[in-house]
């Protein structure tokens, strides 16, 4: 494949994490291939990990996470 340029907010590493789900939309409008975004290194072939959803709200969720396990103070002992 011939090396294409691609803007930053076009490109695979934008759009990471690739969903099973995002690889088999029947339209893909990506100015990447499907391949670049299954497979970015092309190395991972045989030991490739899918993540199930996408990044939660963008960067801002995955910068800012909310934790809904009880307060340690719950799990002190009198």
């Amino acid at each position: 494949m011939q090396d294409v340029l691609i803007a930053a907010a076009d490109s695979s590493l934008k759009h990471a994490p690739h969903t099973q789900d995002d690889l088999m939309q029947e339209e893909w409008t990506r100015a990447y291939s499907r391949e670049t975004a299954a497979y970015p290194t092309g190395t991972q072939k045989q030991w490739q990990y899918w993540p199930s959803v996408d990044r939660v709200d963008n960067v801002y969720g995955d910068r800012n996470f909310v934790c809904s396990c009880p307060p340690v103070e719950d799990w002190v002992e009198a």
